[in-house]
């Protein structure tokens, strides 16, 4: 059994769980349909695709940065910052519609690729904060001895995402369950650590009747 170092090698692991040496070409097909399912899924969002959010706001909008998948939180910068908090474009429009009433902003939608306001700004103002990317993708990573997050830190993620992916395709559907509690549970143990690094060093809260 192949251990998992990088993207070749996840291969290797993969052909090697599904007993089989005549899927080298459809392999990587496996590994991509995991992959992307995997990133469309906000919850599993972890800190290793985090990135710094800063973004001017020209003629009322600002730009969505490139590679992003979903905002963590934003400020508009100042002394002292503003939070900023999310809305539906439709809420924020409905709220604050344009054209209408101006200030330092409260308030942050997307739109398209843009991000506006509520209430439309009154000045120039620098948004900051942390976002998700899009990390560079699986398959980039063949022989980088930078490994991929994922294959350094939750391989069987990987392995047991792909192996899912593979079910359909070979027809196997005697295995498309046990792939799939596998899969959860790796999933679900690598979201509470998530949550358990969100919440660390939190002082512990004393419900009152």
């Amino acid at each position: 059994m192949a251990i998992v170092t990088n993207y070749t090698t996840l291969q290797t692991a993969i052909g090697d769980w599904l007993a089989r040496s005549d899927l080298t070409t459809f392999i990587p097909n496996f590994i991509q349909n995991f992959e992307e399912d995997f990133l469309r899924e906000p919850k599993n969002f972890g800190r290793w695709m985090e990135t710094s959010l800063s973004v001017a706001i020209a003629s009322s909008v600002a730009a969505v940065p490139s590679a992003y998948l979903g905002l963590k939180y934003a400020y508009v910068n100042g002394s002292p910052s503003s939070r900023l908090d999310r809305m539906s474009l439709n809420q924020c429009l409905g709220r604050y519609p344009r054209g209408g009433d101006t200030g330092l902003p409260g308030l942050i939608a997307r739109d398209g690729a843009n991000f506006i306001f509520g209430p439309e700004p009154d000045s120039t103002y620098t948004i900051k904060g942390t976002y998700w990317a899009k990390p560079t993708l699986l398959r980039s990573f063949a022989s980088d001895a930078a490994a991929h997050w994922l294959i350094v830190n939750a391989p069987d993620i990987c392995i047991y995402g792909a192996l899912l992916q593979s079910a359909p395709f070979l027809r196997n559907d005697s295995r498309l369950q046990v792939w799939q509690v596998m899969y959860d549970r790796a999933v679900n143990s690598y979201r509470m650590l998530n949550k358990d690094e969100d919440i660390s060093g939190s002082p512990s809260q004393e419900v009152l009747a």
